[in-house]
């Protein structure tokens, strides 16, 4: 398999603070904010594999928070397509705050088709 990855960034801003989140009482970045950069730089690498009507689903994450990040830092995420078994993919996700890295993560998600997973709710 092609290994397939891509890079974003993100800031810190205040409403990304463990402060803010309720995850803890600093001013640092926020695990929780932390996990959802790495979920999204997943999801879109993960649009390039669906078909129109298709989308992803985040289903496990096992993820290490490794160093702090203050306010008004930039946060580059890169997640790597690692396996795609049907409609299960999975990525590994580093997380750095300039060339330091702050966390790490292993991502699966899966490709479902929108219409039918939205059917589900309130099932």
């Amino acid at each position: 398999m092609e290994t397939k990855s891509i890079t974003l960034t993100y800031a810190v801003s205040a409403d990304k603070t463990a402060e803010k989140m309720g995850s803890g009482d600093m001013p640092v970045l926020a695990t929780p904010a932390m996990v959802a950069m790495m979920e999204n730089a997943a999801m879109n690498l993960a649009k390039r594999l669906c078909a129109e009507g298709d989308t992803t689903v985040g289903s496990m994450i096992n993820t290490s928070h490794l160093r702090p990040s203050a306010i008004g830092a930039t946060i580059s995420v890169c997640a790597t397509l690692t396996a795609q078994e049907g409609r299960k993919l999975t990525f590994e996700i580093e997380a750095k705050d300039g060339e330091t890295v702050i966390g790490k993560a292993m991502h699966e998600r899966f490709i479902v088709t929108r219409d039918r997973f939205l059917a589900k709710i309130g099932k």
